[in-house]
Order: C-alpha cells, then sequence, then structure tokens
C-alpha cells in the first residue's frame, strides 16, 4: 500500500477530508506522481521488481513495517504476564495506556488490532467469570446470555470513539448483533417460559440465527459497496465483518438444512456431524452451500467465504466418498488433496474466475461491485 493512500485514508479518518473527497483525490495524486515514494522509484532504477499490478485491495492496514511486528510482540508478552501475575483489572489498565502511546499517539495498525482483541478477550473472560459464579444467570440461558453481552457494545464502543480501529468499530456492531439475538431469546424465553430456548426450540433458533446472521451480512456489504475502490477505512470495517459473518452465515445455512432434513433431536449445533455421518443427501447439502458462499465470496471479492467452508468441504467430501465406497486408509489423503486443489486453483486462479463470474452479472451490479483487476 502507498503511503499517498495510507495519508489519505488517515485524513477522512480524522475529518479534515470526506471519505468521497479521499476516494477521488488518490488516482487524480497518483496520476500527477505526486505522493510517490523515492525508495519505488530507486528501486525501479536499480532493476528490482515493479510492484504487483494484482495488489490485493482486500488487505486490510495491518502491518506498516517491522516496527509494528516488534511492538506487537512486546505488547503480546506483556499482556499475557500482567494477566498471570496480576489481578484482573491490570490488564485493562495496560491496555488503555498502550493504546494511548500506539494507537492514538503513533497510529500503529497491528498494535491496534490486538489492543483491540484483548480488550475484548478481557471482557469476556470478566463477564464470563461472573455469569459462571452467579446461579441465577448461569441456570438461566435467557438471562445470562443479555448479561454476557451487554458489556460488549459500549466497551466497543468507547474504544472506537476514542482510537478509531476499524477492528472495533466492527466488533462493536458484531456485538450488537449479539445483544439483539439475547434479546429475542428472552424474550422468547419469558413467552414460551423456556429457561433454554436453543435446547427446547432448535429449528425456531436456527432460523433466527439465519436471519441475523442475513442481517450482518448486509451491513457488511453497506460497508463494502460505499468503497468499491476499497480505499478508506470502511473497507477494512467491511473485511472484519465479512470475516465473521461468513462462517456465521454458512453453519447457520448448514445447521438448519441438515435438521430439516433429518429432523433429529439433541443439541443444536452438533448436527454438523451429520454432514458425516448422516445419508449422502445431507453431503451434497453441505457441499452446495460451501460452492454457494464460495461463488458469493467470488463475487464480492471476499477470500473469507471460501475460507469458512473448507472444514465443511472437507466434511462433506469425506462423507461423498465414503458412500462411494472409498477404501478408509485413502479417505483422509484423498480429501486432504481434493481441498487442497480447490484451495490452489481459486487462490491462484481469483482474478480471472471472479472476472468470469462477474462480467454475467447486469451492468448496474458490477458497478457496484469492487472493481475487476
Amino acid at each position: 500500500m502507498s503511503e499517498l493512500k495510507v495519508a489519505l485514508e488517515d485524513a477522512a479518518g480524522e475529518g479534515i477530508i470526506s471519505s468521497g473527497q479521499a476516494e477521488r483525490l488518490l488516482p487524480y495524486l497518483t496520476a500527477r506522481n505526486i505522493g510517490i515514494l523515492p525508495a519505488q522509484a530507486l528501486s525501479s532504477q536499480h532493476g528490482q521488481d515493479d510492484p504487483n499490478p494484482l495488489e490485493d485491495t482486500e488487505a486490510p492496514r495491518f502491518v506498516r513495517g517491522f516496527h509494528d511486528v516488534l511492538i506487537t510482540i512486546g505488547v503480546i508478552v506483556l499482556l499475557i504476564g500482567l494477566w498471570g501475575l496480576a489481578n484482573r483489572y491490570a490488564p485493562i489498565l495496560a491496555i488503555v495506556v498502550l493504546a494511548e502511546i500506539l494507537v492514538r499517539r503513533q497510529r500503529l495498525a497491528l498494535p491496534a488490532v490486538v489492543l483491540t482483541v484483548a480488550l475484548a478477550v478481557w471482557v469476556f473472560y470478566t463477564v464470563v467469570t461472573y455469569v459462571s459464579s452467579t446461579p441465577a444467570l448461569s441456570n438461566n440461558f435467557t438471562i445470562g446470555a443479555i448479561v454476557l453481552v451487554a458489556p460488549f457494545p459500549l466497551s466497543l464502543a468507547l474504544f472506537y470513539w476514542r482510537y478509531r480501529v476499524p477492528l472495533s468499530l466492527a466488533l462493536f456492531l458484531f456485538s450488537l448483533f449479539g445483544l439483539f439475538l439475547a434479546a429475542v431469546f428472552y424474550v422468547a424465553g419469558t413467552v414460551t417460559g423456556s429457561s433454554n430456548v436453543p435446547a427446547d426450540y432448535p429449528i425456531q433458533t436456527m432460523i433466527i440465527l439465519l436471519i441475523t446472521a442475513l442481517g450482518s451480512f448486509a451491513l457488511a456489504m453497506r460497508y463494502d459497496l460505499s468503497d468499491p475502490q476499497r480505499v478508506t477505512r470502511r473497507s477494512d470495517v467491511a473485511f472484519w465483518l465479512h470475516l465473521a459473518t461468513a462462517p456465521a452465515l454458512l453453519y447457520s445455512t448448514i445447521l438448519l438444512a441438515l435438521r430439516l432434513e433429518l429432523a433429529s433431536s439433541g443439541t443444536v449445533f452438533t448436527n454438523l456431524t451429520d454432514a458425516l455421518f448422516g445419508g449422502y443427501l445431507q453431503a451434497v447439502t453441505v457441499l452446495v452451500a460451501v460452492l454457494v458462499m464460495m461463488l458469493i465470496g467470488l463475487v464480492i471479492d471476499r477470500r473469507a467465504f471460501v475460507t469458512a467452508g473448507l472444514v465443511s468441504l472437507g466434511l462433506a467430501t469425506a462423507a461423498i466418498l465414503r458412500h462411494n465406497n472409498a477404501g478408509l486408509d485413502k479417505v483422509g489423503f484423498l480429501v486432504l488433496m481434493i481441498v487442497g486443489l480447490v484451495v490452489l486453483v481459486i487462490g491462484i486462479g481469483w482474478t480471472d474466475l471472479r472476472r468470469i463470474v462477474v462480467r454475467r452479472l447486469p451492468a448496474g451490479v458490477q458497478a457496484r461491485l469492487p472493481t475487476l483487476r
């Protein structure tokens, strides 16, 4: 990523210019060779490799140098040490102090991501400890879920307001969906008198999960489509939202489909094993769901929708091979070979495959999607 793109993105994040102005300024300044790194020109003069014209526009702003990596290692080691030696409030104090220095002042990208994750882990650990030590909450799913999720939106919103880390905004939005789910289960439990709605009403639970995953996907696409060139922080927020939404959307679809096909009893989240131990139809269902998700990933240029389905692809492939009497001693290697081949074909041919798929869509849809490369 060029320094010019980073500078314009930061300027938009600080409110100096709007995101739309940043998008229009980038090609304007680039065409006039404004903001080009001297090191790039020097490397060209010395005959080194030119920048890859197929630069991955999906990648979020993680690392801007090995300095980020070194600082991040220090942050992780320090927080782990504090976690083991001090009381539970020492890590959160360290997170805030480090965020003030590394994120607000020095604007380091990778430490910002790590500190955001550390905040979420600390909140989760603290709330889980409280819920598990309170029988009235641990024995009642509908109430315990609300108490478990409620602290996340506020803490993440404050973190984003202070430090403007895209991951914190994505986690905040995702936590709102979690709070919505908890509220729905609470209302459902109040109406039905059930203290564990997912166990008592599995199909209804899966429908609710699928609807919520679709809502999260719609929100991620709103961020994605507002920045088709992927030059602002909205693209980073969309990346993180897609990273969480892709598995949620895939597995809520698969679990609902398997439950409807098999009508089996048991815990809601164990039905995925039916892809392997169920019938041929269930394996095909999983395979179709994975392929559809991969197609969606190609269209919107998000590889999270491919990687999210690799485990399910392996399970479905193993089930199909087993039902076709493949030797048990070779099934594992065949699955690894097939999954690896799929990953390589999609990874190497991503640009060409995406061009083939997107060009068959209506012109109006193509215009709103990320640019073909």
